[in-house]
């Protein structure tokens, strides 16, 4: 158990900053949802959030509006 705890602290460690790059406006509602998810409302706006499973996939959902750099 000790050593699952262990892995999940190594993940959260690690960190993406993630921009909005253009518009949410006219997507379908799932892609804004991901981009909100991700904690982005603004154009240009930047966030930086845990790399995890859960938001690799809302950014792979909302890549093509999204620029992605690793920490």
């Amino acid at each position: 158990m000790a050593a699952a705890s262990k892995k999940s602290s190594t993940l959260s460690s690690k960190q993406v900053t993630v921009t909005l790059t253009r518009s949410v406006h006219g997507q379908l509602k799932n892609i804004a949802a991901s981009v909100r998810g991700l904690g982005l409302r603004k154009l240009n706006q930047s966030v930086i959030i845990a790399d995890t499973p859960e938001n690799r996939g809302m950014m792979h959902a909302a890549g093509h509006l999204l620029k992605v750099e690793q920490n």
